[in-house]
């Protein structure tokens, strides 16, 4: 049977694969797992803005309560919110309602420990069998006066907002910013933000239904970020996704500047500042070879994991480097928060533009990126991860391959979250990466479907 849990919490189609049913058992089993004889955990709860999100909250605080833990309700909050007040209010574990930059039919579950940081697998693990095989056999459910309660924390934005300010050393008086917050989590958080900073804010998909979050906008749509930040002619824009862990920049003259482009221009800040005491960028396979050229000009170690920011974070963690991320947007600054954080990311390229009194287009001329092709094919889950064991893909694999080498590379990989494969070639010539790029898709979809 599948792990329930992937590379970022439990996610589906809600009330389809994640339902209120199990999100009851996540809720009991997350809590029976941190509780013991002697102590009640509580749990902080947060989501995002999509329409199944308080369904689902209900259906957990429940579960919650129901084996005794006492649940603290912080209402819609960006993810990187929740690791900073999970701390903040010295809670057990922290949760989050989201399927971050996913549709609005999809939700998600994800915990942090108390110390703000994603669960370990072995914890994971233990959480899934409770959902899978229901409470241990000598597990007593509490009743009268030993049932959780759940209690509302109505001024945890407030906390979250003073925290991120508190990141900044200058003030924004006299930048001009537009705000794509993608209708989802950042969309009351992050303008406060930036106007009490001074900026001039410009707000864009900032009024969320229910159901519009990610809705052709915000990080995984940025077009309009960049027409917007021209027909303004502002200094600056940021696209939130649906729960601000990530975000997509704009430079003045409209160009997006993306995560790789942002993890280069803050290490050569960070290094000037000296706040990289290992001299080390964390990031992924999934990076722009332009990334590797930048930091070995300008004598910075690049490391790089398997896609997924929780394993930035492990190797960040481990040999105590201070800034990873990916090129998705997901930037992970350890001296501040122990997650990607969309709204802190973008102060600190507003830090550095104001630091060094220029444009977000010359300081992200520090990395060229080099032309690049994504596709993902759309695959079943149970059958994503047998492309590496498909005779016709890997035949189409090492051509490419053999094509590629020494003037680029190609990376297939079964996504984390979604029932995709995705498929990236980088290399001299854009029309030939895309038209290679695609054959490959295409393979793949018809030889696993």
């Amino acid at each position: 049977m599948a792990r329930m849990f992937g590379t970022d919490g439990v996610r589906g189609i809600a009330n389809q694969d994640l339902t209120c049913e199990m999100a009851y058992m996540l809720g009991q089993a997350s809590a029976a797992v941190l509780a013991s004889d002697v102590h009640r955990p509580t749990i902080l709860v947060g989501r995002d803005t999509r329409l199944s999100g308080e369904m689902l909250e209900s259906a957990m605080v429940a579960g919650i309560c129901s084996v005794g833990a006492r649940a603290v309700l912080v209402g819609i909050m960006p993810t990187p919110a929740i690791a900073y007040l999970t701390r903040y209010y010295e809670a057990d574990a922290g949760c989050v309602i989201s399927a971050s930059h996913n549709t609005v039919e999809y939700n998600g579950i994800k915990y942090f420990d108390k110390h703000g940081h994603k669960l370990i697998d072995a914890l994971e693990d233990r959480i899934e069998v409770i959902v899978k095989e229901g409470l241990p056999k000598d597990f007593v459910l509490p009743v009268g006066t030993q049932i959780g309660r759940p209690v509302h924390q109505f001024n945890a934005a407030r906390r979250y907002i003073d925290f991120i300010q508190s990141s900044l050393d200058v003030r924004l008086d006299g930048l001009h910013v537009v705000l794509d917050c993608a209708n989802g989590a950042a969309y009351d958080v992050a303008p406060a933000v930036f106007k009490e900073l001074g900026a001039k804010v410009s707000m864009y998909y900032h009024e969320p239904d229910g159901t519009n979050i990610n809705d052709h906008c915000g990080s995984m749509h940025p077009q309009r970020l960049s027409e917007l930040v021209k027909e303004h002619g502002a200094d600056v824009g940021f696209a939130f996704d649906g729960d601000a862990d990530r975000v997509i920049a704009s430079d003045e003259r409209g160009k997006l500047v993306d995560g790789d482009q942002m993890m280069a221009l803050l290490a050569v800040y960070m290094k000037e500042k000296n706040m990289l005491p290992t001299n080390t960028l964390v990031a992924t396979v999934m990076s722009n070879m332009g990334l590797d050229i930048a930091m070995k000009e300008r004598g910075i170690k690049l490391i790089k994991t398997k896609v997924g920011d929780r394993y930035v974070l492990e190797k960040m963690r481990e040999e105590n480097h201070m800034l990873g991320g990916e090129q998705s947007g997901h930037v992970i600054m350890r001296a501040f928060n122990t997650t990607g954080d969309g709204i802190l990311t973008a102060l600190q390229v507003l830090s550095a533009m104001v630091h060094a009194k220029t444009s977000l287009s010359a300081l992200a001329g520090v990395m060229q990126v080099m032309p690049q092709s994504l596709y993902a094919a759309h695959v079943s889950d149970d059958k994503k991860d047998t492309f590496s064991s498909n005779p016709r893909v890997q035949e189409m694999i090492r051509e490419i391959e053999n094509k590629y080498e020494g003037k680029g590379r190609l990376l297939v990989r079964a996504s984390g979250t979604e029932p995709l494969v995705r498929v990236m070639i980088e290399g001299p010539y854009q029309r030939e990466i895309d038209a290679d790029v695609y054959r490959l898709s295409k393979l793949i979809e018809k030889e696993l479907n």
